[in-house]
């Protein structure tokens, strides 16, 4: 399967997870200013159910989900299937373990929703 016709009929679907609904709405808006299709999830359970139910292009995760909760488990997954993902987290201190053993693109936040998609979506264009 290339990537290399996807743009004209398929557009790249973009998982979005985040357990803040206000940054979840504003990455959706930038994914989709990107001519991208976003796929948010608020929760761990969502974010897998999507990832096993799309064809996933790049993801967007968040790396503390609340209630002790990582994106570990999307992270690995998505690893494992070669989809691009970038860390975005506000949490470095706490997080740091967790980033240093999911590796990845490490993004902080706060930064401006279209940088954070710019950079999800940067291992796609390097592969068209």
């Amino acid at each position: 399967m290339s990537g290399m016709h996807h743009a004209s009929s398929e557009p790249c679907r973009v998982l979005v997870l985040d357990d803040e609904p206000l940054i979840l709405l504003d990455l959706e808006f930038a994914v989709e200013d990107a001519g991208c299709k976003p796929l948010t999830a608020l929760d761990l359970m969502e974010a897998l159910s999507i990832v096993q139910n799309n064809a996933i292009s790049a993801a967007i995760l968040d790396v503390s989900l609340g209630q002790g909760q990582t994106c570990e488990q999307v992270a690995r997954t998505l690893a494992a299937m070669g989809v691009p993902y970038v860390l975005h987290t506000g949490d470095l201190d706490r997080m740091d373990e967790a980033v240093r053993r999911l590796g990845g693109t490490l993004v902080p936040k706060p930064t401006p929703a279209a940088v954070v998609v710019a950079r999800a979506l940067e291992p796609l264009a390097v592969r068209q």
